[in-house]
């Protein structure tokens, strides 16, 4: 088991480090990064969880504001 699961708390992590595992169970990528870590990821899994990171605090923006 790799280190960042044993230490994983969700209650711990920022706003950005928990949409990050949203969009990544969205995208059905949770189990391998829990498994093998987020650097097991491909460049194109990585860029689409950032592009959609993006999105949705766009959207979180306008909808406050």
């Amino acid at each position: 088991m790799p280190e960042s699961e044993k230490s994983f708390k969700w209650d711990e992590l920022s706003p950005d480090d928990r949409l990050k595992y949203e969009i990544a169970e969205e995208l059905g990528l949770l189990e391998q990064v829990k498994e093998q870590g987020w650097k097991s990821l491909s460049a194109k899994e990585t860029g689409r969880i950032g592009g959609l990171m993006t999105k949705k605090k766009r959207e979180r923006r306008e909808l406050e504001g």
